[in-house]
């Protein structure tokens, strides 16, 4: 009969033999809360392992070191918001539902995964120094500009929106409200209570943030007219 000890590390070697997928991803999970609870220079590599289904070692040959590690983390975050975006499959719909449906979108995500604002939180304390140096992530977000350009196009040929204004900075001011939302919960509620962070107070920020985003975009005649019908 085999070791305690010995039959748990025959099993792992066995798993990443026939899954190394799965570990790699699960080497990723554990390292996307342990960055996000601790930082990238709080975090420790060994701290992952032992919470992983994996060695150190292994995640040395995976990802190099714990920079390629965290640098790895980034990218499934930013892929991981990304892909929820493309699943909305806005270009089937109407301009004003498809720019709702993605505010909505964004304002839930960001509340959903804290983890994600704090890597973001992180990787701007260090200057987008690891963005910077991953064109695949700028690759991947790229494509929720291109999708509000072709929202916003539709938009101006319809008539509904305003000119002047650019993708980038409608993505701005979404990503704004979205992430002030989580970013800065901990000290709003030390000093003005908790009330906004209750389910009815988020449900309520998110129905504002979707109405201050419409404003925003809207002809000026057009704003009471849909705001009062909004499904017209």
């Amino acid at each position: 009969m085999l070791h305690t000890d010995s039959a748990k590390l025959l099993e792992t070697k066995t798993g990443w033999k026939q899954n190394p997928e799965a570990v790699r991803m699960d080497i990723i999970k554990i390292a996307t809360a342990e960055f996000a609870q601790n930082g990238l220079s709080g975090a420790r590599v060994n701290e992952i392992a032992a919470k992983t289904k994996t060695s150190k070692r292994m995640i040395y040959y995976y990802f190099g070191d714990k920079d390629g590690l965290y640098q790895q983390v980034l990218i499934e975050a930013y892929r991981e918001v990304r892909e929820g975006e493309r699943e909305l499959d806005l270009e089937h719909l109407e301009p004003l539902p498809a720019l709702k449906k993605l505010v909505e979108f964004t304002f839930e995500h960001h509340r959903r995964n804290p983890d994600f604002i704090r890597l973001v939180m992180i990787e701007n304390i260090h200057h987008g120094d690891y963005l910077k140096h991953s064109p695949l992530i700028q690759t991947l977000n790229q494509p929720v500009i291109e999708r509000l350009e072709r929202i916003y196009a539709r938009g101006l040929e319809q008539q509904l929106f305003r000119a002047g204004i650019t993708a980038l900075e409608l993505h701005w001011q979404i990503s704004a409200l979205s992430f002030f939302n989580v970013s800065n919960e901990a000290t709003f509620t030390l000093s003005f209570g908790k009330q906004l962070f209750t389910k009815a107070g988020q449900a309520s920020l998110k129905k504002q943030v979707v109405e201050m985003i419409l404003r925003f975009t809207l002809r000026p005649a057009l704003i009471e007219q849909y705001l009062s019908h909004p499904q017209a």
